[in-house]
């Protein structure tokens, strides 16, 4: 596998929300760390970077419109030209320009990075593997919560994030962590 020089960034929901206590416990403390590192290496070699942005229906979201939860957590703050996609459904794709902007810039290589990996990392991973585009995930520069199974059966969010990846990797998407970007062992 080989990183392309147009490989796209995709920073899911990396909003200051997603950082209340009400949402639970969480995998991978390091996750932000890694994501950081990866941020500052696609700025640095020039390679494009898209923001996702949830912008929720819901009130009583964490992501709600109008106040403090919806905005970029300061170290993520899009700079300049970067582009930025705003959802209002976990799938970056859906009803947004995402996938004309791609198709328009030549991209076909996308990392996905961001939370949840159940949720907004994963249905946009699935929707960009179905539409042909070379879809990584970034295990490790990705998280979720604590959730209940829809049999009622509490599962840990190491577990949920798990199950995720395990049904992206090979089908939808490749995971893989930071470290195989970063010192390029591709």
């Amino acid at each position: 596998m080989e990183l392309q020089t147009n490989a796209a960034l995709i920073l899911i929901d990396q909003q200051q929300g997603i950082l209340h206590p009400r949402l639970g416990r969480r995998n991978n403390p390091q996750a932000e760390e890694r994501i950081a590192e990866l941020l500052a290496y696609w700025r640095q070699t020039a390679r494009p970077l898209i923001h996702v942005q949830h912008l929720s229906r819901s009130e009583q979201s964490v992501f709600w419109p109008g106040q403090s939860g919806v905005e970029f957590q300061q170290r993520f703050m899009p700079q300049g030209a970067e582009a930025v996609i705003q959802k209002q459904v976990p799938d970056a794709f859906c009803a947004t320009t995402l996938e004309a902007d791609l198709r328009k810039a030549g991209i076909g290589q996308l990392v996905i990075v961001g939370v949840a990996t159940n949720n907004s990392v994963e249905s946009t991973a699935r929707t960009a593997g179905n539409l042909g585009f070379d879809t990584w995930v970034v295990e490790d520069a990705c998280y979720t919560f604590d959730k209940a199974d829809f049999f009622g059966q509490a599962r840990s969010a190491e577990e949920v994030h798990a199950m995720s990846l395990g049904n992206l990797h090979g089908e939808y998407a490749t995971v893989i962590d930071s470290r195989q970007i970063l010192q390029r062992d591709l």
